[in-house]
């Protein structure tokens, strides 16, 4: 753990706890980041090779996201070692049981993220009820069904347009995981007049220059296909997709797609970071010297907590395309004001906002450590 430990500071982490349970391959890490505002939201993630350095960064993440959102929540992350791709009762098993070791864990919320979704949810739900992101027939709002994080990439990314130069009508964009959160971003962005031109996920790349038809490839991901399954377009390799030259670029996978080695291949003008921690800070530093706009994460994608935790309180699903649209819009005007008259890189702007609200609700607190 000497890597969380050297990362540590005033914030947190405030609490690590490692779930195991051989008999059924349970391996698991819970980070509870901050608690200052409140219960820690932040989704569980599943994946072959996720660790507790990744588990640390996406819970920091979260507390900077919940932050700057203003709910009453702090930054959690947990995630599950394991392919989400195993049979469906196998992956119950684990998520079952992953949420049972930590039921006594009240100051952590489970939400979904990559390799979970509503269905997990729903499990977790059943064993503790402390979740969110449920499906409706549970009360949920479903956060990757009606798109919540697409619909704040695309405010984000219409707020940030003038200040990379650029309009909307007609700029190219290209999507980097072809998820839930990238295709809706597409969609919604689509509305705007864009042209999605690449897409990727896991088994490759799918480019046209003269776009693409949004609405047949979600349809082809509903059906268990990849995007080169298309009909159409160019198929190349699934990292062919950093080099496809655009107005929009949207990581909407795994974190640390971007980094110092391959920064340079980017031909964007714009980075809208869909997933979280999807650049490392030296490939972010590369982007501003040359000019390239980059919204961090938790700017970007918060549509999908400020959903969340709107469930959580017992929001109407009517009242979220509002909420996000706001609170993002206002934080990324904000950000790129203080970026002007800071002279600040867009991840520092947007950090010194989180902190100043995430000490404002430490200063409430009786202790420092939590």
């Amino acid at each position: 753990m000497a890597d969380v430990f050297a990362m540590a500071d005033e914030f947190g982490p405030a609490k690590i706890v490692h779930v195991t349970e051989p008999a059924i391959g349970l391996k698991g890490i819970l980070v509870v980041d901050n608690v200052a505002a409140g219960p820690a939201i932040g989704g569980m993630r599943m994946a072959p090779d996720v660790s507790l350095g990744e588990c640390f960064r996406l819970a920091r993440a979260m507390t900077l996201k919940n932050s700057l959102a203003g709910l009453a929540h702090g930054g959690g992350k947990s995630v599950l070692f394991g392919d989400p791709k195993m049979p469906i009762a196998d992956k119950e098993q684990l998520i079952r049981a992953m949420a049972c070791a930590l039921r006594h864990c009240q100051d952590y919320v489970f939400g979904p993220d990559m390799g979970t979704d509503e269905t997990c949810m729903a499990w977790v739900k059943d064993e503790i009820g402390r979740a969110v992101g449920l499906p409706e027939a549970l009360g949920g709002i479903p956060l990757d069904q009606i798109g919540a994080t697409g619909w704040g990439l695309r405010h984000a990314v219409e707020a940030a347009a003038p200040a990379a130069g650029f309009s909307l009508s007609g700029a190219r964009v290209v999507v980097q995981g072809f998820g839930a959160v990238g295709q809706h971003a597409a969609r919604f962005l689509g509305e705007l007049g864009t042209v999605l031109v690449g897409a990727a996920d896991s088994r490759g790349t799918l480019y046209d220059p003269r776009g693409l038809d949004v609405a047949k490839l979600m349809e082809l991901k509903r059906q268990g296909k990849s995007v080169i399954d298309y009909h159409e377009g160019i198929k190349l390799d699934r990292d062919a997709v950093i080099g496809l030259e655009c107005e929009v670029w949207i990581p909407a996978a795994r974190p640390d797609v971007v980094t110092a080695a391959n920064v340079d291949q980017l031909r964007t003008r714009l980075v809208a970071q869909g997933a979280n921690i999807p650049l490392t800070p030296e490939a972010e530093k590369v982007l501003a010297e040359r000019g390239v706009l980059c919204l961090p994460d938790f700017i970007a994608n918060a549509g999908g907590v400020i959903c969340g935790a709107m469930e959580y309180h017992g929001g109407w699903k009517g009242l979220v395309f509002d909420v996000v649209a706001e609170k993002i819009r206002t934080n990324t005007a904000e950000m790129l004001h203080r970026m002007d008259r800071e002279g600040l890189l867009p991840r520092q702007a947007a950090t010194a906002m989180a902190v100043a609200v995430l000490r404002r609700a430490m200063a409430t607190r009786r202790w420092s450590i939590y």
